[in-house]
């Protein structure tokens, strides 16, 4: 019987679009005090000395003062220390995982029985995906086909989304009953039609819901359908099309999404 690995919380510091500073380098900082030496510290955490300088640089880039003084000596060694911000640094980046650390603890009691789900709920938390619909769930069926396979995802016992992806796709993704994952809808593949009465279309999806928010635009606007309480689907159409279908708040529309415009994703 496999465990389930432990979940713990991983402070990050960010400065613009790509400085970063996370838990590797905290360490490779640390090893830099004990070792007195970039390459030393190298070496202690499994880095090349190039990959260890890049991080010092990176390292001293993100704050104002420098947290490495270091006097270059080549590959074969290099006197470095941690400043007074870099101690700093340090002393401020234990005591706030301690924090989190404690947070994660304080989830997971709060959670009570449900700590089964803990690795889902943090997992949805952190995704980041350009799709504007994300819904996790479970997989239901998987239907072969000569080169592609039909995935019943089980959102709700009420709601499902079907996906038709490549069989090396089910393959890769280990995607089987039982398994849990991630449908992911952009929202210009969604096409609306009023009312929730049944409608013969191509389209694999069809989800009736009520217009819970319509954004209007220049061009395109963004409309919100609630399919059940806490699951609502967004759709962009142009405003021309959401005028014609009096897509107000309170009414009634279907969602049409196309089983092949269905990503699915695991953690």
């Amino acid at each position: 019987m496999s465990v389930a690995p432990s979940i713990r919380a991983v402070l990050q510091l960010r400065k613009g679009p790509t400085a970063q500073v996370g838990p590797d380098r905290i360490r490779l900082l640390a090893a830099i005090a004990a070792h007195g030496s970039i390459t030393a510290a190298a070496k202690d955490v499994g880095l090349s000395y190039k990959g260890a300088w890049d991080a010092v640089q990176a390292l001293n880039n993100l704050f104002e003062r420098p947290l490495v003084a270091a006097q270059t000596g080549g590959s074969g060694g290099g006197a470095a220390g941690v400043t007074a911000a870099g101690q700093a640094v340090l002393a401020a980046y234990a005591k706030v995982e301690d924090g989190l650390a404690r947070i994660v603890d304080q989830l997971e009691q709060t959670l009570g029985g449900v700590e089964a789900d803990l690795p889902a709920l943090i997992w949805s938390l952190g995704m980041k995906t350009s799709a504007r619909n994300a819904f996790r769930g479970v997989v239901e069926t998987v239907t072969d086909g000569a080169v592609n396979a039909e995935v019943i995802l089980r959102v709700t016992p009420g709601l499902a989304i079907v996906a038709v992806i490549t069989r090396e796709s089910v393959a890769e993704l280990g995607l089987v009953p039982g398994r849990e994952a991630a449908a992911l809808i952009k929202s210009s593949f969604v096409i609306l039609a009023a009312g929730d009465e049944s409608l013969r279309t191509s389209a694999r999806n069809a989800l009736a819901g009520v217009v819970v928010r319509h954004e209007r635009g220049a061009v395109n606007d963004e409309v919100v359908l609630e399919l059940e309480p806490g699951k609502t689907l967004t759709a962009t159409i142009t405003r021309d099309s959401a005028d014609a279908l009096g897509l107000a708040v309170g009414a009634r529309a279907q969602a049409l999404i196309k089983a092949s415009h269905v990503i699915l994703a695991v953690d």
